[in-house]
């Protein structure tokens, strides 16, 4: 036992190094990023086999976690790269995110991995996260946006920007990417579901008034926007009814009757699920004892309704138009909710 004690003490840095290969797949980056960082940041191992090819010792391989960790939660690769090295940058997200509360949120002009263009710090953390498939990263910072910004402002100006950032990289590329965004979209799924758990009892509909039904047109699968505004109606404290992707317009006409909503919301993505005779029907839509029927209000979602209005239905521009329409309909018959976050409208 004694003899083996010097063997367990070895030095960390005379551990047997790793190469790039084999630390790129560890770290979840493409071997060339290592490369790319080492000749513009100086983030590069100490000691090279025979003068050129790179062995990451253990030191090595702990500051390109901590640079790998602070890309990712949007600090530029430069800063990143000069508080790793220097032993700074071990800073927990939490105190990143105190720092921002006090400042305006910082915005960037680097399209970095996917074309984001002109959007919020926090975008370029999400980004660098969803293309490195780091599903903690990315639902730790979706849950961190919603818990620091409220949902409208995490929803419209991070979430959103972020998605249509990795379609269009998707679109320019063929097939890739393609499970860069199914990963972003599950997690924010994920934080959307996550913000409508029930903290004590459901939310009832208010006397006097049905609650809001949420469904996407029969064909129509990409139901997050209505997973938002879900969330949203929730926060507010109004009832709503999800019903998700495609649902066949027989039970959407069936729900309608059984549940009296004050209003329905159906998306359609694309004009070719547009379906405007179901919109019609569902406005048309009626129940009650003669001489006091009630019919809903329609809300259309979604660009695939954008050119062709539909007589009698609501138009909202976004989530935030969409929550103060709604809203204001249950204001005005006088049965809204005591109290409503002034920040989420």
């Amino acid at each position: 036992m004694g003899e083996d004690q010097p063997t367990r003490r070895r030095d960390p840095d005379v551990q047997p190094a790793v190469t790039t290969g084999a630390l790129a797949r560890r770290l979840g980056v493409s071997p060339t990023t290592l490369r790319s960082w080492d000749r513009r940041y100086g983030v590069g191992p100490a000691v090279r086999s025979g003068g050129r090819h790179r062995r990451w010792a253990p030191r090595d391989v702990a500051m390109l976690e901590e640079m790998c960790r602070l890309t990712s939660a949007g600090v530029p690769p430069a800063e990143a790269a000069r508080a790793a090295k220097a032993g700074a940058g071990r800073l927990r997200l939490g105190a990143d995110r105190s720092a921002q509360s006090r400042t305006p949120p910082a915005r960037s002009r680097a399209a970095g991995a996917l074309p984001l263009g002109d959007v919020r710090q926090e975008c370029r953390g999400l980004a660098r996260a969803a293309v490195r498939l780091d599903a903690p990263a990315v639902a730790d910072q979706l849950t961190s946006l919603v818990d620091r910004h409220g949902l409208v402002v995490a929803w419209n100006e991070v979430m959103v920007p972020t998605l249509h950032a990795v379609g269009r990289k998707w679109e320019s590329s063929g097939d890739r990417y393609v499970e860069v965004e199914h990963l972003l979209s599950w997690h924010i799924s994920g934080v959307l579901h996550r913000a409508t758990e029930p903290v004590g009892p459901g939310t009832p509909a208010p006397a006097g008034a049905g609650a809001v039904v949420l469904a996407c047109v029969p064909g129509e699968q990409h139901s997050l926007p209505l997973e938002a505004l879900n969330a949203g109606l929730l926060e507010l404290g109004l009832p709503a009814r999800m019903f998700g992707a495609a649902v066949p317009a027989e039970a959407l006409t069936a729900a309608v009757r059984r549940l009296g909503p004050m209003a329905v919301v159906l998306w359609a993505q694309t004009r070719s699920s547009a379906e405007r005779p179901l919109a019609r029907l569902i406005a048309a839509t009626s129940w009650g004892v003669k001489g006091a029927r009630n019919r809903p209000a329609v809300l259309l979602g979604g660009p695939g309704w954008a050119g062709h209005p539909v007589p009698g239905t609501l138009r909202p521009l976004g989530l935030r138009d969409a929550l103060n329409a709604l809203a204001g309909m249950y204001d005005e018959l006088g049965v809204g909710p005591r109290s409503r976050p002034p920040a989420a409208l």
